[in-house]
């Protein structure tokens, strides 16, 4: 691991992972939220990616410079690698974060919890959560994910996205009271 690395090299080297691993344009596709759009991001690519979710990792630390977290996860399944690269690298920057994830539904045994990866007597209750999500459009899937996370007495202090599509989660945020900040937006493929 490059002890010395720079913010801006690795935003500008995540740039070119994600061109080349998960972005996709000039075809019509649907998108999680419904709208259709000739861009489209799959990241799995890139967060699976050893050295694209290493950047991914600093990149989100590095957003995370002075603010309190404890926990960090979204909604499944975009949050989950992510959340865990974060877990993974944030102890060798003397920043340990746990990861949790967000399921879609409850399951039907088990717990039946929302929230999975919290070990017994674990709880979100009272703690500084950051919510992270892979593509973010309108930002539903990160709100779904804050929505729990506060269900659960959790406080979400930020809301970390790698690509901000530009089309209306910004706004979202804000009305929900969600500081919000991406990675890379669309601006960054154009």
């Amino acid at each position: 691991m490059n002890l010395n690395r720079s913010p801006a090299a690795d935003r500008a080297r995540l740039i070119e992972i994600v061109k080349a691993r998960s972005f996709e344009s000039g075809r019509e596709v649907k998108l999680a939220s419904g709208r259709t759009s000739t861009f489209y991001f799959n990241m799995k690519p890139t967060m699976l990616d050893a050295e694209g979710g290493l950047l991914i990792a600093n990149l989100i630390l590095d957003q995370l410079e002075g603010v309190s977290a404890k926990w960090i996860g979204g909604l499944e399944m975009g949050a989950v690698p992510i959340a865990s690269a974060v877990a993974a690298v944030s102890p060798l920057r003397n920043r340990p974060l746990s990861a949790f994830f967000v399921r879609k539904q409850a399951k039907d045994h088990g717990t039946r919890s929302l929230i999975e990866g919290l070990g017994p007597g674990e709880s979100l209750n009272g703690a500084d959560v950051v919510v992270v999500e892979d593509v973010t459009t309108t930002g539903g899937s990160a709100l779904k994910a804050a929505e729990a996370v506060r269900a659960e007495g959790g406080n979400v202090v930020r809301v970390i996205t790698i690509v901000d599509r530009l089309e209306g989660a910004s706004e979202a945020f804000k009305a929900a009271g969600l500081a919000f900040s991406p990675i890379l937006t669309l601006d960054d493929f154009r």
